[in-house]
C-alpha cells in the first residue's frame, strides 16, 4: 500500500507554524526574565526572536540550542526526514555555529501509519545529519494523532564571531542563498501528489556552505526563513536591528514553478497570515498582492538570509536607515 504522508496532517513543514503574531503574545511573559544562578552566560535568547539560543560557556567557545519539528511537507517519508533535519540543523547555521549533536523529535499514529515508514523518516534525518557531521543520539516519541518529526540539534560556535538577528547596520546589502516558492510548491505538491525535485533538492540542502561563506566574508547578522516567509523573518532582523530593509523585488530568485503554482492558487493559510503580519509595517511601493505573497511564502528548509555581500549568491536589497513611521520593509 502507498501511503501520502501530507494527507494525514491538517499543515506541511513551516507552513504549519503558529502564526507570529500570536506566537509572540504567547511568549511575550517569558521576555526579558531574570537569568538563573549557574554555569555560563546567556548571550542570545528569546528577546529579539533569533533562530538559537547561545550560551558563553568560556571566552572562545558558546553553545548553540535549538529544536525544530512539523507535520510532513512531502508524501516521501524518507525525504521529509532529510528535509526536517536539514531546517533544524539550519537554526546553528543561520548562528555561525556548527552542529554537534541531536537528538530525534518523532510523533507518530502508531495504529495508522506503519512504523516501518517512521524508520524510513529517522533514517533521513540520520543520513543529513551525517552528511553535516553532526552526532544523531537518541531522541524522544510520542503516539500522536498526526504524524510529526524533527530535531533537537546543539552546536558550537565562537562567541566573537556569532551571527544575530539583531547585528544589521544601515548601508549593508542584503543577500538570499536560497531561492523561494517552496511553501506554494509544497502546497500543490499536498493538494495533488506532484512531486518537484527542485524543491526536494533545495529544502534538503545544508546551509553549512553558504553560513561558512558568510562567517569569511565577516558577517555578523543573519537569519534563516523558514515558516514566517521573507518578509517575516527580515521584519524580525530589520526590527531587532532598528534598521529599514529594503527589497529589489525583481532581484529575488525563486524555484522553477513557483508563480505558476501561486497563479493556480496554491497559497497556505501560514503564507497569507504572514503577509497580514507585516502589512502594517511594510511599504509595498508598487507591487501587486501576488507578489507579496510570494515574498511572504512560507518556506521549509529555505536559505540564509544575510546582512552582508556572500561571494556566489544574489543580493536582493539592503538595509537603509530607520524610517520614521515605524516603516521595517520597503519592496521596491
Amino acid at each position: 500500500m502507498t501511503y501520502r504522508l501530507t494527507q494525514y496532517a491538517h499543515g506541511g513543514g513551516c507552513a504549519c507554524k503558529i502564526p507570529p503574531g500570536e506566537l509572540e503574545s504567547v511568549v511575550a511573559g517569558l521576555v526579558g526574565t531574570t537569568a538563573p544562578d549557574g554555569p555560563g552566560e546567556l548571550l542570545v535568547g528569546l528577546d529579539d526572536g533569533d533562530d538559537a539560543a547561545v550560551v558563553r560557556i568560556n571566552g572562545d567557545t558558546a553553545v548553540v540550542a535549538t529544536a525544530d519539528f512539523f507535520t510532513p511537507v512531502l508524501d516521501d517519508p524518507y525525504d521529509w526526514g532529510r528535509v526536517a533535519a536539514a531546517n533544524a540543523l539550519s537554526d546553528v547555521y543561520a548562528m555561525g555555529g556548527t552542529p554537534v549533536v541531536a537528538v530525534n523529535l518523532l510523533g507518530w499514529p502508531r495504529d495508522v501509519l506503519p512504523m516501518e515508514l517512521a524508520a524510513r523518516v529517522l533514517a533521513g534525518g540520520l543520513d543529513v545529519a551525517r552528511e553535516a557531521g553532526c552526532h544523531v543520539a537518541g531522541g524522544h516519541s510520542v503516539d500522536d494523532p498526526e504524524p510529526k518529526y524533527g530535531m533537537a540539534v546543539t552546536g558550537l560556535a565562537d562567541p566573537a564571531a556569532l551571527m544575530r538577528n539583531d547585528a544589521g547596520v544601515p548601508g549593508v546589502p542584503l543577500t538570499l542563498t536560497k531561492p523561494l516558492g517552496v511553501g506554494v510548491l509544497n502546497s500543490r505538491h499536498k493538494q495533488t501528489g506532484e512531486v518537484f525535485p527542485e524543491a526536494v533538492a533545495a529544502m534538503t540542502t545544508l546551509n553549512r556552505d553558504a553560513a561558512a561563506a558568510a562567517l569569511k566574508a565577516g558577517v555578523v547578522c543573519a537569519t534563516d526563513v523558514t515558516g514566517f516567509g521573507l518578509l517575516g523573518h527580515l521584519h524580525k532582523l530589520a526590527r531587532a536591528s532598528r534598521v529599514t530593509a529594503r527589497i529589489d523585488a525583481a532581484a529575488v530568485p525563486y524555484l522553477a514553478g513557483a508563480r505558476d503554482a501561486l497563479a493556480a492558487g496554491y497559497v497556505s493559510g501560514g503564507t497569507k497570515r504572514n503577509l497580514d503580519w507585516v502589512r502594517p509595517r511594510l511599504d509595498p511601493g508598487t507591487a501587486p498582492e501576488d507578489e507579496l505573497l510570494l515574498l511572504a511564502d512560507a518556506q521549509t528548509s529555505g536559505g540564509l538570509l544575510v546582512a552582508g555581500e556572500v561571494p556566489g549568491y544574489p543580493v536582493i536589497g539592503s538595509l537603509v536607515a530607520a524610517r520614521p513611521d515605524g516603516v521595517t520593509l520597503e519592496v521596491r
